[in-house]
């Protein structure tokens, strides 16, 4: 049977599918967390020249691939958004922007942290670093701009112009270590040669990485109802499906 997607493109079907998925969501992110914390301080091996300090990047390298990705999807929502006027396509952007600050953030915050015993400063005007601290003020720009004005469709097109002016930023932040000289060695895991790095090693990083996507979802799909909430207050579907108890 056929599914029609283009039903959940209404804030009215899309709202209890959010509550759905993102319930599941919530249950595998803590799930898949618990393992890959499992498998990156029990049963990963110590790294023979950083010592311990290299497990930081069980949650660092989770974060900046999250941070970047989401980023590339609230630009690639505020796009649709304003392509084809879509009032749900600006509310998935900016129930987005939270989440992909906190990873932004995170990842900012334990990279200082594995720097320190690694190359011996918390923090150095790196590439890769500068163009992750540009990415956060990105993110904060568009929850900023989205608070200072008041007409939500004002607010949505100023805010989907800013996100995809600053998608600049991302394949910036890839491939700095490439165009660039900096403190960051180049990437560990490809599509097309072999790991560099131990199998229970990988295996850590891709369960951790799993729950932070899933956490995302999760974490996201939870605020773009409470956004359907607050934007489609007053309408009488949404006034009978929260009178109704859900099963």
């Amino acid at each position: 049977m056929l599914i029609n997607w283009y039903r959940f493109s209404s804030p009215v079907s899309f709202y209890p599918l959010a509550g759905s998925v993102s319930y599941a969501c919530s249950v595998l992110a803590a799930l898949l967390a618990g393992a890959g914390l499992f498998i990156a301080l029990v049963v990963a091996p110590t790294d023979a020249t950083q010592g311990d300090a290299y497990r930081i990047i069980y949650v660092h390298v989770p974060a900046a691939w999250m941070a970047m990705f989401i980023y590339l999807v609230m630009a690639g929502w505020s796009a649709f958004a304003l392509a084809f006027n879509t009032r749900l396509s600006a509310m998935m952007a900016q129930a987005l922007a939270p989440t992909g600050a906190l990873m932004a953030g995170l990842a900012l915050w334990t990279g200082a942290f594995w720097g320190r015993p690694t190359w011996g400063t918390y923090w150095a005007w790196d590439a890769r670093m500068t163009s992750t601290l540009i990415l956060l003020f990105l993110y904060l720009g568009v929850i900023a701009l989205r608070n200072a004005i008041e007409d939500p469709r004002r607010a949505d097109r100023a805010c989907a112009l800013l996100a995809l002016v600053g998608a600049i930023n991302v394949p910036i932040i890839y491939f700095s270590v490439q165009w660039w000289n900096t403190l960051h060695q180049g990437s560990s895991i490809s599509l097309t040669v072999a790991p560099k790095m131990a199998m229970t090693m990988l295996a850590g990083m891709l369960v951790m990485t799993a729950a932070a996507w899933c956490y995302t979802i999760a974490v996201s799909l939870a605020r773009v109802q409470a956004i359907i909430v607050e934007r489609e207050r007053g309408a009488g579907w949404l006034q009978s499906l929260i009178a109704t108890p859900q099963a």
